[in-house]
């Protein structure tokens, strides 16, 4: 009898906690399938939606890691991914090539697309930085490296997330203005550091940062255009080496996605160094790991501009 009697009370506890294993397995579905799903097309925007979305969102970056947004073409699984989806987040403005066309295909999809760098004040470059890579009439997309500009694309963001999830708007509002406080504070530490410098003039790899300059008032020169994937001719390499020479820079920057052998090639005719100052179009799956961000890639980028323009 205690033998029947011990069999059926553990028949009853199994069944009892399969119950209750399968109704959280549930609920945690539920939950799960809840959250938006968003599609950013590079890591700085991934950067910025994911902490405005917090945990009310499930955010993807459609870039893979390590690589940057110049001249990627989205897979068929990209696509469907992005179709997939309830936002798109670009940042327009010629960055993303295939912009255009994924807007056409998901015109009769339920995916909102919102684009960051819409409306924002942008700097146009003309002549030889322009090239048929980008579809945006020379228009600088870089927006994202500066600050100020940042704070406009979190507010984008913000607005885009509260369309597509309303019941989370608050939500949403309360971590862009976190978000944005830590920009604005970004934006002094800038300003601060670069008021007193020996130099104003930076040499890098490509044209990625007259944003940056011209909120810092720096003097940008580019050895490539828009895109580090046009190289310059021999008389432009020239002419940015006599520059350097005859300004008396003492570094050369370089990126880290981009093979820096036209920054040393520079740096070894003048005698000059070189330093790192990057856009932050990518970070690697170790790089996130090791816990750098947008934050700490432009912080590392202001250590470096303080080195090469003797700032005090």
């Amino acid at each position: 009898m205690n033998k029947k009697y011990i069999i059926a009370l553990s028949i009853l506890i199994i069944l009892i906690v399969s119950f209750f294993v399968l109704f959280s397995n549930k609920k945690e579905k539920v939950v799960s399938d809840d959250k938006i799903k968003v599609v950013t097309s590079f890591y700085p925007l991934y950067f910025f939606t994911s902490e405005i979305a917090g945990d009310r969102a499930t955010v993807l970056n459609i870039i893979p890691s390590g690589a940057g947004p110049h001249g990627y073409e989205p897979t068929a699984r990209d696509m469907a991914t992005i179709e997939d989806s309830d936002l798109l987040i670009l940042n327009g403005i010629g960055l993303e090539g295939w912009g255009d066309n994924i807007k056409t295909n998901l015109e009769d999809k339920d995916t909102y697309i919102v684009i960051a760098g819409e409306g924002l004040a942008t700097i146009e470059k003309k002549g030889e930085e322009e090239h048929e890579e980008n579809n945006n009439n020379g228009i600088d997309p870089h927006i994202w490296l500066s600050p100020v500009l940042a704070i406009q694309m979190a507010d984008k963001i913000e607005s885009g997330l509260s369309i597509v999830d309303p019941k989370n708007s608050y939500y949403y509002k309360s971590n862009t203005e976190i978000l944005k406080k830590k920009l604005n504070i970004l934006d002094e530490e800038f300003k601060q550091s670069l008021t007193t410098c020996g130099s104003k003039n930076i040499i890098v790899s490509h044209s990625a940062f007259a944003y940056l300059a011209q909120e810092y008032n720096l003097n940008q020169i580019s050895i490539a255009g828009l895109s580090h994937e046009e190289e310059p001719s021999q008389k432009e390499m020239t002419e940015i080496s006599k520059f350097a020479k005859e300004n008396n820079v003492k570094y050369i920057f370089f990126e880290n996605l981009v093979s820096p052998k036209l920054s040393e090639a520079i740096a070894r005719e003048i005698g000059a160094k070189t330093l790192v100052l990057d856009p932050i179009g990518g970070l690697t799956d170790n790089e996130i790991s090791e816990g750098k961000d947008y934050f700490s890639e432009m912080r590392n980028n202001l250590v470096n501009l303080k080195i090469a323009l003797e700032c005090i």
